[in-house]
């Protein structure tokens, strides 16, 4: 063998015990699965939503908005993410009309009202409603309070116009924050 072949064996062995190091690191991670796809805490919020088959409306609203870049960005946040059934339940052209150019505003508005700044996980959250007697607002993002309430083991939020998601699936740690999936999109 010569010395160019060694080399570029040795460069394989190398690059293949990296990459064989990553995916390790990666399989002893505590995932959570969502939308059939295993959240990762050491990607940021964009890299795991775009797995999930659940979140494509979102992912594409997040696009159009222009927030890509942000909710890549160092953080803490605190998303709550509605599933593409929680979009289908807005009226029919809603969201095709929001994803508009010239809507990109109310699009921003209605995202980063799903945006808490910081990192909030379900129990801490549930503190704050027992804390404050049943119901703790929470500033967003955009600048309005939700309501989080609890029913039986059930954790709920309440937007500006009295309509309730519930957290289907909680605490789905990131490297920039943390997700809360939902059921309802929310409305400032």
């Amino acid at each position: 063998m010569n010395t160019k072949s060694k080399i570029a064996v040795l460069g394989m062995i190398a690059l293949s015990f990296a990459f064989s190091g990553n995916v390790s690191a990666q399989m002893k991670e505590k995932t959570v699965m969502v939308g059939g796809a295993a959240m990762y805490p050491s990607k940021n919020i964009i890299e795991n939503a775009v797995n999930s088959k659940d979140h494509k409306t979102l992912v594409a609203a997040v696009k159009a908005a222009g927030l890509v870049e942000t909710l890549q960005g160092e953080g803490p946040f605190t998303v709550l993410a509605p599933t593409d059934a929680a979009f289908a339940k807005l009226p029919k052209g809603t969201v095709e009309n929001l994803v508009k150019p010239e809507n990109k505003a109310t699009l921003t508005k209605i995202l980063t009202y799903h945006v808490l700044p910081g990192k909030y996980n379900a129990k801490e959250i549930w503190a704050a409603v027992k804390a404050k007697g049943g119901k703790a607002p929470m500033k967003t993002v955009e600048g309005e309070d939700l309501t989080f309430w609890t029913k039986g083991k059930d954790l709920y939020v309440r937007d500006a116009k009295g309509n309730d998601a519930k957290v289907t699936i909680a605490d789905v740690n990131q490297s920039n924050g943390v997700i809360h999936v939902i059921d309802t999109v929310l409305m400032p």
